[in-house]
């Protein structure tokens, strides 16, 4: 993982869009099945619509009935964070990315094997680096 990035809000709010900007920096979500990745296909590499880290492989993507897009495991282990989250008056796990904070979902434990975990994560939080299909 690359140091950590530090950046002021007024930043933030200068290199994202709005929406991108109510879900990484203020901690928001996207409505079930609207999200850009929630039924995408293509071979590649989600990186954080912040700040460009690779977080996630295509590979892990699985179909989770939720309407966002759910991984079962980041590209590694120190790509992502998690954090306690009661925001919503009961326990949650946030995911962050680990290089810029951003925020990007919730974990949950009932993913498909190897690893049982359901990272669920907003579109708004992401980009698709697809891989070349030759």
């Amino acid at each position: 993982m690359d140091e950590k990035l530090m950046r002021t809000d007024a930043h933030w709010r200068e290199q994202l869009t709005d929406e991108e900007y109510r879900i990484t920096r203020q901690k928001g979500t996207e409505r079930a099945f609207t999200g850009t990745y929630w039924d995408e296909k293509s071979k590649g590499t989600y990186v954080c619509a912040s700040c460009g880290q690779a977080l996630y492989d295509s590979g892990t993507k699985f179909d989770s009935g939720t309407g966002w897009p759910s991984f079962w495991a980041p590209v590694a282990d120190d790509a992502v964070e998690s954090l306690s989250d009661r925001s919503l008056g009961t326990e949650r796990v946030e995911v962050r990315c680990n290089r810029c904070g951003a925020h990007l979902g919730h974990l949950f434990d009932d993913g498909p094997k190897p690893t049982g975990m359901r990272h669920c994560v907003n579109s708004a939080s992401l980009k698709l680096v697809k891989h070349d299909e030759k």
